[in-house]
């Protein structure tokens, strides 16, 4: 089954709030005969879109392919969120890969966050960039933990945008009886993760970026000259980018092998109202401490927007409004009966330490996917980083690559039902708070 279509129609974003509230785009053309260009990226999220963006600015000819629409993947269908640091807590890092190297992650997250703030000045992408993303925790050992890393953060990194929250804190900001403490980040962010995707594909094109929708990669030729193979035509390009993400398929099975596809859902209520402050008090996301995270923040319109839930085969559920509620009112009882206007499931991709996976395949390929939930700046990030290293200034991709990557267990094939399995345990930890 491919996943390309498994959930999906061809060339058609899916039925969220997101695609109703954004200023779409007119389609591009689909790629017919052969096309010549330096450089030839594959996928139109914020991967492939920041990094078309950059090469189109200094003058690179660059061709963009996209099997549906630009953002119609994870890119345009998140929860917004826009945070500080590395995917994984800057102490996992000091100890996968050394101070030194942990404090340069950190500072390219920095300068991920930044990026994205500076793009949508620069080109002025209306997105609804706001301030503020919480971390809210369940057991006095979590928010111990998130006081603890805040100080940290503090102390060893300058990093003093994190407001540590007691109970009453948190419960002021948000007045979930299942949150006991926290912190509020308010150097991170949140926004219309489509709109964005959209600024970026305009930005791209204005830049002279040639894009091209439902043209699915189906064959690359590797050599000199990279040959890349759609339904209806032809590439050939100097350079290669991969920028597919959780639809990478079977275009390599090294990425393939480290970087796997799960799938994950959002459901948007009805609006809220006055009562909206019954959910957050002020205009900031929120993500909480469990394994399986639930994500939040409210819409412009006073939605509450809810992230919760994963699979690991390749369909969505039957009732995806159903799978989300379930969680939305463990934290929050009295939305038991809200009526859910939209519903929709996205697939994302992560890798075995939750850090992106960015490497050269070849001496004329790079990729970068895996973003584990933290894409929003990552991945715009590494579009910039894989632009900036085929201009031969390759210092933040060269560190970003050099992070570990181990297979998935089980191979590309296996790798599903392991995980599977390891997230049950996982959910049984949540549900009995260990």
């Amino acid at each position: 089954m491919d996943l390309l279509y498994a959930n999906d129609h061809k060339g058609e974003y899916p039925a969220s709030w997101y695609a109703q509230t954004a200023r779409t785009l007119a389609p591009f053309p689909q790629l017919s005969g052969l096309q010549h260009a330096d450089v030839c990226v594959v996928g139109g999220g914020y991967t492939g879109l920041s990094t078309a963006l950059h090469l189109a600015e200094q003058g690179i000819d660059v061709v963009l392919l996209e099997a549906h629409r630009m953002g119609f993947g994870a890119s345009g269908r998140n929860g917004g969120q826009l945070g500080s640091g590395q995917r994984l807590e800057q102490g996992g890092l000091e100890d996968l890969v050394g101070l030194e190297t942990a404090q340069t992650l950190w500072a390219l997250a920095e300068d991920a966050k930044e990026l994205v703030k500076s793009l949508i000045a620069r080109h002025n992408i209306d997105c609804h960039l706001k301030p503020g993303v919480a971390h809210a925790c369940f057991t006095d050992r979590d928010v111990a933990h998130e006081h603890n890393y805040a100080a940290h953060l503090s102390s060893a990194y300058g990093y003093d945008q994190i407001q540590p929250l007691d109970r009453d804190q948190m419960h002021a900001l948000c007045p979930s009886p299942k949150y006991v403490g926290g912190s509020l980040d308010m150097g991170a962010a949140h926004l219309h993760p489509l709109a964005f995707a959209l600024g970026l594909a305009r930005a791209a094109r204005d830049a002279g970026a040639r894009i091209f929708e439902t043209s699915r990669v189906e064959n690359i030729t590797h050599g000199c000259k990279i040959t890349v193979t759609t339904n209806t035509g032809q590439v050939s390009a100097d350079h290669l980018v991969l920028a597919c993400n959780g639809y990478l398929g079977h275009l390599d099975q090294r990425v393939a092998a480290r970087v796997m596809p799960i799938n994950n859902f959002i459901a948007a209520t009805e609006p809220l109202g006055d009562a909206a402050a019954q959910v957050l008090t002020r205009d900031v996301a929120v993500a909480d401490t469990k394994f399986v995270v639930n994500y939040f923040r409210l819409s412009q319109d006073k939605r509450l927007l809810f992230g919760g839930g994963e699979s690991y085969g390749y369909r969505f559920p039957k009732d995806i409004a159903a799978k989300v509620r379930k969680p939305m009112t463990e934290i929050f009882p009295h939305l038991h009966d809200v009526r859910i206007d939209h519903a929709w499931g996205g697939t994302l991709a992560i890798t075995m330490k939750r850090m992106p996976y960015l490497r050269r395949l070849s001496p004329n390929i790079l990729t970068a996917s895996g973003y584990s939930g933290h894409g929003v700046g990552t991945a715009t990030h590494a579009g910039q980083l894989m632009a900036n290293a085929i201009f031969g200034q390759s210092s933040g991709f060269d560190t970003m690559s050099s992070i570990p990557a181990r297979p998935f267990p089980g191979g590309v094939l296996g790798r599903s039902p392991l995980l599977a399995l390891a997230m049950t345990w996982y959910a049984i930890r949540d549900r009995l708070g260990i």
